[in-house]
């Protein structure tokens, strides 16, 4: 239901399909209702809009925002460019993210989250594609694209999406390996913004369901797109980009978790009201 899934509209299941694809797999089959989830579920997305929230606060207190710190001290912003220019990388947990734009006014930009080999739970292992055009990472080089969070032009996430392997250059996980991985991002330095770090870990917590779904619907559209094009090595197909994309609003799911826990409450501000603490 589309109610049920703050921040989905009609619209953007349409373009969450991939364009081109014959009877693309819908994404709002994978998606799960706010209120199907558990109360410890729930409970715990709560607790990473908490962080989200705290994130952006101590930004906003001095006139910053996410976006504004990972290009601070950049000479420009040059589309398809990485920044920060080296990526961040967490060589404990083997997170990786990096901030780049291509999309037109569709956003300001994205960032691109990543778990290397060093970091993946034992027992997954990559997808032997057959006839692939292109070589893989492999073995200690093997890396694994988690999801993409969408920016606009003032530092608030807008989307979610999920994308084909050409797109990011990554070693291709099926879907539940990669989500696996999911609770493994971690960022726990503070190169080159701390609350950035723990922004971008908390907003894969809080929406970690719904990113479930994205990477889930990821693979039903790979499946749908090999399918109506034989003959094609469909993780290189440039006309199979994104596979799926999700609004989100941050604050319109944290009134709706707060709502559906009824003990907690956010104070004007959106932040955690501590009065009774």
């Amino acid at each position: 239901m589309i109610a049920a899934a703050p921040g989905i509209t009609a619209e953007a299941l349409e373009v969450g399909s991939a364009s081109g694809a014959d009877a693309a797999p819908a994404l709002e089959d994978f998606l799960p209702a706010l209120d199907a989830l558990d109360h410890a579920t729930r409970l715990a997305l709560f607790e990473a809009g908490v962080e989200v929230l705290e994130c952006r606060r101590v930004l906003v207190r001095v006139g910053l925002n996410v976006v504004g710190e990972i290009l601070r001290g950049q000479d420009g912003f040059v589309e398809m460019a990485h920044y920060p220019p080296d990526d961040v990388f967490d060589a404990d947990s083997h997170a990786q993210y990096y901030y780049h734009a291509h999309r037109g006014a569709a956003e300001h930009g994205h960032f691109h989250t990543f778990l290397r080999a060093g970091g993946m739970p034992d027992g997954v292992a990559p997808v032997q594609a057959e006839a692939a055009s292109e070589s893989w990472p492999e073995g200690d080089e093997a890396i694994s694209h988690l999801i993409a969070v969408s920016m606009d032009a003032w530092g608030e996430p807008i989307g979610l999406f999920a994308c084909n392997r050409w797109v990011t250059g990554e070693t291709w996980y099926a879907a539940e390996d990669v989500i696996r991985m999911l609770s493994r991002f971690e960022i726990d330095h503070a190169w080159p913004s701390w609350p950035v770090n723990r922004w971008l870990g908390a907003m894969l917590r809080l929406y970690r369901p719904w990113i479930e779904g994205l990477l889930r619907h990821r693979d039903a559209v790979v499946g749908a797109w090999q399918r109506t094009h034989p003959g094609v090595d469909v993780f290189e197909d440039r006309a199979l980009e994104i596979t799926g994309y999700l609004p989100v609003s941050v604050p319109a799911l944290m009134t709706a978790l707060e709502a559906s826990l009824g003990g907690v409450r956010l104070d004007e501000q959106g932040t955690p009201d501590r009065s009774d603490q």
